[in-house]
């Protein structure tokens, strides 16, 4: 395949990718949350974290079990899509406006997503994946809920803004631009969104919405990967770093969208506190989870290929680490150059992807 037109199938599957989850997903994500009465923090760590994470997901499912693709190319989006997380939506975020973090949520999901990297670490190092190793990172992610609850009961969160609230308000202000600027173009691209019943209007939609939801996004994530693969192949670099890189930044658009949004309008502590907080989601549920499925089902899988991503899960680590001792050192206060400085060393983490360094 020519790379302009994998490149092709790669932007086409990244825009619905985005659609789907801001326009569908999320929305009967929110009746769900509503319905089971979810305090924000356990809200926010399981059914938003699902929403925005569901790419990641989806695209490790395929690239497990798809046959062809490479589970390099899983491992890969997975932790190039924190590596952008931590790096360029908090740092866009923080360009946006300045903000004062709430210290306490940040500490908690950052110590938690620490844990969880050196878990990841552990898994990944000898070049085998097992199906305990695999299942030691799912059931840490149980843990992690259970904190949540505790947590829930120990901190008053009745000031704080409802994650799926601040998501919606955000996202109703984006489609508001997105249609006034890139109406005529996308108008024929919308049509299928249009056509669907709104949840939010006629909540009795909201299980066929979320099937729906759940099997378009499986559908896109099968041409990314296939896209993802093929490009690859055309410009003659490993699986991994076109996943660490293209496919991962791709898979975080809803992210850096809703974070950019709320950040404008104030609250960049939720933002950024959601962008920590939903790659707990990502490392121990969107890989856990499909590896542990994996392993179940076909025994050891070999990771041996993965090297490009061992040494960028090391460099995930360093930079998490870097980012809460920064956050420390200026009183939880993000500002714009704090934010350039982020986004500058994820610009240095591609080139020395592609030019080999990592």
């Amino acid at each position: 395949m020519h790379p302009i037109q994998s490149l092709i199938i790669l932007i086409i599957a990244f825009y619905f990718l985005a659609k789907i989850v801001d326009e569908i997903f999320i929305k009967s994500l929110d009746n769900i949350s509503d319905y089971l009465k979810l305090p924000p923090s356990v809200s926010g760590a399981t059914f938003m974290a699902a929403g925005t994470s569901a790419p990641e997901l989806s695209t490790t499912l395929f690239a497990l079990f798809l046959a062809g693709a490479s589970p390099a190319t899983g491992l890969g989006t997975v932790v190039g899509s924190a590596i952008f997380q931590i790096l360029v939506v908090i740092g866009f975020a923080a360009t946006i406006k300045t903000s004062y973090l709430n210290w306490k949520p940040v500490i908690r999901d950052g110590v938690l997503y620490c844990i969880s990297i050196l878990l990841l670490i552990w898994v990944i190092y000898d070049g085998a994946i097992t199906f305990f190793e695999s299942s030691v990172l799912v059931f840490t992610y149980f843990l992690y809920l259970i904190v949540l609850a505790f947590w829930a009961r120990l901190v008053d969160e009745s000031q704080e803004p409802n994650v799926t609230e601040v998501f919606e308000e955000g996202r109703s202000q984006g489609q508001e631009k997105e249609k006034t600027v890139l109406q005529r173009i996308m108008y024929v691209l919308d049509t299928p969104f249009r056509l669907l019943p709104d949840v939010e209007k006629d909540k009795r939609w909201t299980i066929p919405i979320f099937i729906l939801s759940l099997a378009s996004i499986a559908f896109a994530c099968y041409f990314l990967v296939i896209g993802g693969e093929a490009f690859a192949l055309a410009i003659g670099v490993p699986p991994s770093i076109v996943a660490l890189t293209i496919l991962a930044g791709g898979s975080s658009v809803p992210e850096m969208i809703g974070s950019a949004i709320v950040s404008r309008q104030g609250r960049g502590d939720m933002a950024i506190s959601n962008a920590i907080g939903s790659n707990v989601f990502d490392i121990l549920i969107s890989l856990g989870l499909p590896l542990m499925i994996f392993t179940g089902l076909n025994g050891t899988l070999d990771a041996s290929d993965s090297a490009n991503i061992t040494s960028s899960v090391f460099l995930l680590f360093a930079t998490m680490v870097m980012v809460l001792l920064l956050l420390a050192s200026q009183r939880f206060k993000v500002s714009r150059p704090f934010g350039i400085f982020l986004i500058a060393v994820y610009v240095v983490y591609v080139i020395a992807a592609y030019s080999g360094i990592l």
